[in-house]
C-alpha cells in the first residue's frame, strides 16, 4: 500500500521507497538546519556572559570530548570559520577553528594576500590568554559577520598579529602565532568568552546586509566604502 500523501511522514516514506538517495540527501539537510537552529543569537543573555575556564579533568571528560565533536559539526555546517561555546548556549571556555582553503576560494589571489588569508586546519582552543604584540600593534580593516548576528556583517578593526596561550582538545598547553585572517579569527572567537560581539567594535555606517554588499559594496576597497558610508562620522548631541 502507498503511504498517505496527505501527510508528510507518508511522503517522505514515498521519497525513500522511490529514490533512497534523495532520502539520505533529505535526512542530511535536516541535521545541517538542526545544527544551525542550535547557534543562539544576539539578544540571547548567554552571549554576554564571561565564559568560565576549564579544568584538565572536565576536558578529558567524555561530555567534552563530545561537544568537540559536536561543535565541530555545527560549524560546518553553518558554515563557519569559527565557533565558541557560548554561540550554542553554553558559557565556557571552549572553541573550534577551521578555515579551509575552499572557503576562500572565491577571493583572487591579491583579495587572499591583502587579508593573510590562508588554510587553518581544524583545531581546539580552551581557556585562551590573547596577547596583541604592543611593539607592532598593527591593524587592519575588513567586514565581518558573525554566526550569531544573522543577517549583516560590518568593518572591523582588528590587530594583524596576535599570540595566544592555550590547551587543545588533550589538555596539552599550546602557543599559537597567528597572523592576518588567522589572528582577526581568533580575536573575534575570544571575544565571544568575554561576552563581547563583533558588533560592540564594529563602524556601525559600514553595517551591511550580505544581500546589500554584494549589490552595492562588492569588489570597493574596505577605505573607499567607508569614506563612501562616512564612517568616521560622528553624531552632533
Amino acid at each position: 500500500m502507498l503511504p498517505n500523501l496527505l501527510t508528510f511522514a507518508g511522503l517522505l516514506q514515498l521519497i525513500a521507497i522511490i529514490n533512497p538517495l534523495a532520502s539520505q540527501e533529505g535526512e542530511m539537510m535536516s541535521t545541517q538546519s538542526q545544527n544551525r537552529s542550535k547557534i543562539v543569537q544576539i539578544g540571547d543573555p548567554v552571549l554576554r556572559q564571561n565564559a568560565r575556564p576549564l579544568s584538565n579533568e572536565e576536558i578529558l571528560s567524555p561530555y567534552i570530548q563530545h561537544l568537540i565533536h559536536e561543535m565541530t559539526a555545527i560549524m560546518r555546517d553553518a558554515p563557519g570559520v569559527g565557533l565558541a561555546a557560548p554561540q550554542i548556549g553554553i558559557p565556557i571556555q571552549l572553541i573550534v577553528i577551521e578555515d579551509p582553503k575552499e572557503y576562500h576560494a572565491y577571493l583572487t589571489p591579491e583579495q587572499n594576500k591583502e587579508r593573510g588569508r590562508f588554510e587553518v586546519p581544524l583545531h581546539v582552543v580552551i581557556n585562551p590568554y590573547l596577547f596583541i604584540f604592543s611593539e607592532e600593534h598593527q591593524t587592519a580593516e575588513f567586514y565581518e559577520g558573525c554566526l550569531s548576528v544573522q543577517g549583516f556583517n560590518g568593518v572591523v578593526s582588528r590587530a594583524t598579529s596576535v599570540r595566544v596561550e592555550c590547551l587543545n582538545e588533550k589538555a596539552e598547553p599550546v602557543v599559537i602565532n597567528a597572523n592576518g585572517w588567522y589572528a582577526r579569527i581568533l580575536q573575534h572567537e575570544i571575544d565571544h568568552l568575554n561576552g563581547i560581539l563583533y558588533v560592540d567594535r564594529v563602524k556601525t555606517r559600514s553595517l551591511s546586509t550580505p544581500e546589500n554588499f554584494e549589490k552595492y559594496w562588492k569588489g570597493k576597497s574596505v577605505s573607499e566604502i567607508c569614506d563612501t558610508l562616512g564612517c568616521e562620522k560622528k553624531l552632533e548631541s
